[in-house]
């Protein structure tokens, strides 16, 4: 917590507005606005609630398709099950990790060929990376598909001196617990577009229908923010550039620390983009390094230090079993490689010098015996 958050629960208190609506969640939402450069934003449950509002809004139905990176969280792809659309994963590149254009250009030009384009592409922003915008964005436009940005992972990251979710039709933010600012729970969708905003808040309240008893003619979802923990988001908002000051520090920290080891690598950022280094993302190679991500996150865990592998893809996971993948290239499928050479390093803002040495020493401790070993 920043320290200013009580300031506006007392607010939501003492005025009585505790439900999904009142003045913090209004101003939640136009600072949300201000900050990313869109022309309006609105307030949600989850960032997994404003993925299927997107979808909902861009008229995503049964038999649809969608194209979604592969490397991600569940969380970005459960929504198009929700409308009961098919995915269609798509890998990633070196450069960001994130979707790669060449696949993506692949996947459009089968759709074409097969007459069955995507209602959507869903574009994530792994681990506060943005994705190659400028050529995933040209080919979206080339087929009039219109582009969400999953940027739940990268609020307060820049691609070319633009905000992070204000590219596409819709962008999406998450505060669940883990993220760089929190809510408790939550989430955001932004956009240019007024009218599909206000249509979501509609959509997200139930849809009720302009009458005076309950009347409703189109399914609607429980998917509003409370005005209380919109107060606690305000408070975050306010913090939000030194928290992304703070995350980058721990990762040069990292790569100043371990970066000298042949056969370890950590995520990149693309040239022309500033990443909040919301977690940081290492890579082992296994040609110059033995020890396995595994054992390296078991050797953490030894010490009570928690790491994670990155993202299992999902067109590995059995829930998408037997969706469509387009990979990077024939023979190559960088998310795949990904998840097996990477883990995610402890990264919390909040995370002191001494606690982040005593996780560089375990690593290096263990990548040195593992290397010793390995010469032999």
């Amino acid at each position: 917590m920043s320290g200013n958050e009580q300031k506006y629960i007392n607010e939501a208190f003492e005025t009585n507005w505790i439900a999904p609506l009142g003045p913090n969640v209004n101003a939640f939402e136009e600072e949300i606005a201000a900050y990313v450069g869109t022309a309006g934003a609105a307030a949600t449950s989850s960032g997994t609630a404003a993925i299927h509002l997107a979808l909902d809004l861009l008229g995503v139905v049964h038999g649809d398709t969608v194209f979604c990176s592969s490397l991600t969280f569940v969380a970005s792809a459960n929504p198009i099950l929700y409308a009961g659309a098919e995915p269609v994963f798509i890998d990633s590149e070196e450069d960001t990790w994130n979707m790669s254009p060449v696949a993506l250009a692949r996947a459009f030009e089968q759709g074409q060929a097969r007459r069955k384009l995507p209602k959507a592409v869903i574009v994530v922003n792994l681990y506060g990376q943005s994705a190659k915008m400028d050529e995933l964005m040209e080919i979206c436009e080339r087929y009039e598909v219109p582009l969400i940005e999953d940027a739940a992972e990268s609020l307060g990251s820049l691609y070319k001196g633009k905000n992070s979710g204000s590219f596409g039709q819709f962008g999406i933010f998450s505060f669940n617990g883990n993220k760089i600012i929190t809510t408790s729970g939550g989430g955001m969708l932004v956009s240019d577009d007024l009218d599909a905003l206000a249509r979501s808040r509609f959509l997200a309240t139930q849809a009720r229908d302009a009458a005076k008893h309950y009347q409703h003619s189109k399914v609607g979802y429980n998917y509003r923010m409370s005005n209380i923990l919109a107060g606690v988001g305000r408070a975050q908002l306010e913090v939000l550039n030194e928290r992304v000051t703070a995350r980058r520090s721990v990762f040069e920290r990292y790569k100043e620390s371990l970066g000298d080891y042949d056969g370890v690598d950590f995520m990149p950022e693309l040239e022309g983009t500033y990443s909040n280094r919301w977690l940081t993302a290492m890579i082992i190679n296994p040609d110059k390094i033995s020890v396995t991500p595994y054992e390296l996150i078991d050797a953490l865990e030894a010490e009570n230090i928690e790491a994670r592998p990155v993202w299992k893809p999902l067109h590995l996971q059995p829930l998408f079993e037997g969706c469509v993948f387009y990979p990077h290239a024939e023979g190559d499928v960088v998310s795949e490689r990904l998840f097996a050479r990477g883990l995610c390093l402890p990264s919390g803002s909040n995370m002191t010098v001494k606690e982040q040495e005593r996780v560089i020493e375990v690593i290096r401790d263990t990548i040195g015996v593992q290397i010793t070993d390995f010469d032999l």
